[in-house]
């Protein structure tokens, strides 16, 4: 596998996102992370998805740690500040999956968390969270869902699919800003830019939308059906913070709400006037969200 890192100058003078990186190796690719709270706080695991990073969370963190939690927002393998392999064959959703879960349990050792998962950040942190439920207390799922192929995609999807796939130059900046309902400063944009200073480092905003499962003989199916199956059975307090302008991910939100039991008795919340990546359009209502929601739902 061949890897390439960012440079990391090309991290200078990010707005409001000043957190000094951390780094974990997750069976032989360094994985990035940046944290803040106290570090006794409960631990909140930050994902974020397709073509994002960290830097996602930046409105999102402060909020948690005046809360008196430990927020942690990692970099994806092949994102932000995070190792990026080369070679489209080198990325499997099984891969994303394995990533994480050394990140998280093998080299942080974390327990009684709370899992945040927007887009990519919920198809990977919910498999872990059916996969290895006692290390979870909390779910909040925000924009995002569980696709086995089973039932078609929505076609705006597939028309961003078909972009990523085909585009002689991924434009990493407006494919945010289309997925945002306010507009996004120079130097923000700038920012999702940053990780991606070649070809070379794009392979896997290039790769992740072709590992969603779109037919039931896709690789992941099997593992995604037997995430369902168990999510069928989670009691533990589930979240459904959905935006209300997301075209891509909307139609998830009553179907968590109605399959997981944890999900039941919940008021659960309606983030309006952001679109698909709420973090940026209601970044510090989102933290409020989901710290009233660690608040109110103590760990068992």
């Amino acid at each position: 596998m061949r890897i390439v890192r960012t440079p990391e100058d090309r991290f200078a003078d990010l707005p409001d996102f000043s957190y000094p990186p951390r780094y974990a190796d997750v069976g032989g690719v360094r994985m990035a992370y940046v944290e803040v709270g106290p570090s006794d706080g409960e631990p909140v695991l930050l994902l974020h998805g397709e073509p994002s990073w960290s830097f996602l969370y930046r409105h999102v963190m402060p909020v948690l740690a005046d809360a008196g939690l430990r927020a942690i927002a990692a970099d994806l393998i092949g994102f932000g500040r995070s190792d990026k392999p080369t070679e489209i064959e080198d990325h499997s959703y099984a891969w994303h999956v394995e990533w994480v879960r050394a990140f998280a349990f093998d080299a942080l050792d974390l327990r009684g968390l709370t899992l945040v998962g927007q887009d990519w950040g919920g198809l990977i942190g919910l498999r872990l969270v059916t996969e290895h439920p006692d290390r979870f207390a909390r779910v909040v799922a925000a924009n995002t869902g569980l696709p086995t192929g089973d039932q078609p995609m929505p076609e705006v999807w597939l028309r961003f699919r078909e972009v990523v796939r085909t585009a002689p130059t991924l434009d990493v900046a407006r494919l945010v800003q289309s997925g945002c309902q306010t507009t996004l400063p120079d130097a923000v944009l700038a920012a999702y830019e940053a990780p991606f200073p070649g070809p070379d480092f794009m392979t896997a905003p290039r790769a992740m939308p072709g590992l969603v499962p779109t037919s039931p003989d896709d690789p992941a199916t099997a593992a995604n059906r037997a995430a369902w199956q168990q999510l069928a059975t989670w009691d533990k307090p589930f979240l459904v913070a959905f935006s209300d302008r997301d075209p891509i991910t909307g139609a998830m939100a009553p179907i968590l709400k109605q399959v997981v039991p944890g999900a039941a008795g919940i008021e659960h919340p309606v983030i309006e006037g952001a679109g698909h990546f709420l973090q940026e359009d209601a970044g510090q209502q989102l933290g409020a969200v989901i710290a009233d929601f660690v608040r109110t739902h103590p760990a068992a």
